[in-house]
């Protein structure tokens, strides 16, 4: 009888052991070769999207030189979740294709869609303002098509003037309002000095943020509009005169505990840090803000779509290039999860409760049934780091904490059938 060394004994345990390691590792190479060929021999389903923007107009420059000029936003986010759809649609024969059309004025956004549906986009990712949008949305060519808003905040687009066709992926104003006055009611600010612009947006958000401070049980102690032209950083001893006109500005001020800025177009919000008569934080459009995405945020997987997104783009992801990327997601998981490219089949998936998508936020998000308005958690940042997440802790909702942030079903003047 031959005899076995140790060596030998050691290693055929080792194999023996290994079998059922094997053997799942072999089923499972079976199942992979049966299921693509399955897919291969079935016909592919094509879903074409269109996104429909508008160029950066070339004599506006960032107001830091320190800020990348983007010529692509928005864009990048849908391209990047077309190809994410496509590395699980091709185990369910389906295909996304992505189409573009980026106009150079808001003057040709209807040409624009022309194109899209000429190259046969049967769903539209809009990133566009507030008033090509609703050229868009009143336009004959639009037909039954589906529109996701990835760029417009207007409240009144999820409110009295909301549409069946219309969903909405970027937060409204109100909502990104509720969630930065749940974080200064978890800090128990509650004294706020408002300072706005003096365009429309600026009095728009103005108003979003005295409903939120109303509705959160705040104080807008006094409330200022800054009368001047935009500033110019880059004029010859300009923070001189930053350094006094901002102190009186602020002069004779009630007692408060932050300053809230309400300043869209970054015209001057950006200096009041620092520059107040008396020592306080500021929040809103500047200094702490809230946002849906940010180039900071690293928690629950973030970093790897930080990482997918800047290997493609070669820049990082910004609010709108999230806004675009969880609207085609949101098509690729409807799709997958029903098994259809139907375009009633994926809307009712996606209004329904069973549908969630995994948006690198904490809690899965989903689309309000009464608006269409995707529900999401709101990131609350400074320039470098993330500082909370809202919902805050407390403020409950019956259906979801996600509700409480923006006009909840029960307020809502929308009335989508």
């Amino acid at each position: 009888m031959k005899h076995l060394t140790s060596d030998v004994l050691t290693a055929q345990a080792g194999y023996l052991s290994n079998i059922p390691r094997l053997m799942l590792l072999s089923s499972l190479l079976v199942w992979s070769t049966v299921t693509l060929a399955q897919s291969s021999s079935q016909e592919t389903e094509t879903i074409t999207l269109g996104y429909l923007g508008i160029e950066r107009p070339a004599d506006i420059e960032p107001l830091s030189v320190l800020d990348p000029v983007i010529d692509d936003e928005g864009v990048q986010g849908a391209r990047l979740a077309v190809n994410d759809n496509n590395a699980t649609g091709q185990f369910l024969g389906q295909e996304f294709v992505l189409v573009e059309s980026i106009v150079a004025e808001q003057g040709e956004v209807l040409a624009g869609l022309e194109s899209l549906i000429e190259q046969g986009a049967d769903w539209i990712i809009s990133g566009l303002p507030d008033k090509a949008l609703r050229q868009v949305l009143e336009s004959s060519a639009l037909e039954e098509r589906v529109v996701f808003n990835t760029l417009a905040q207007e409240n009144t687009l999820r409110d009295e003037e909301c549409q069946a066709n219309v969903f909405h992926t970027t937060p409204s104003r109100r909502m990104l309002t509720d969630a930065l006055a749940q974080f200064l009611g978890y800090k128990q600010w509650q004294d706020w000095v408002l300072v706005r612009g003096n365009t429309d947006e600026d009095q728009l958000l103005a108003e979003a943020l005295r409903e939120s401070a109303q509705r959160f049980g705040h104080n807008i102690v006094e409330e200022r509009m800054w009368p001047h032209d935009p500033m110019s950083r880059r004029a010859e001893g300009g923070f001189h005169a930053i350094q006094r006109e901002i102190p009186v500005f602020m002069q004779n001020l009630p007692q408060h505990d932050v300053v809230v800025i309400a300043d869209e177009n970054d015209y001057f919000g950006e200096y009041f840090p620092y520059q107040t008569e008396i020592p306080r934080p500021v929040v809103g459009t500047q200094g702490l803000k809230a946002v849906a995405w940010h180039r900071t945020h690293e928690s629950w997987g973030a970093v790897q779509l930080q990482r997918r997104f800047e290997e493609q783009a070669e820049r990082w992801m910004t609010p709108h290039d999230y806004a675009a990327w969880i609207a085609v997601r949101s098509l690729g998981e409807a799709a997958a999860r029903t098994g259809s490219v139907d375009r009633d089949t994926v809307i009712d998936y996606m209004l329904s409760d069973e549908f969630e998508l995994a948006g690198y936020l904490g809690l899965p998000v989903s689309y309000r049934t009464w608006n269409h308005q995707l529900r999401q958690p709101i990131l609350v940042t400074g320039p470098r780091m993330v500082a909370s997440v809202s919902p805050q802790e407390g403020y409950l909702h019956p259906r979801s904490p996600l509700d409480s942030l923006g006009v909840d079903e029960g307020e809502s003047q929308c009335n989508i059938q």
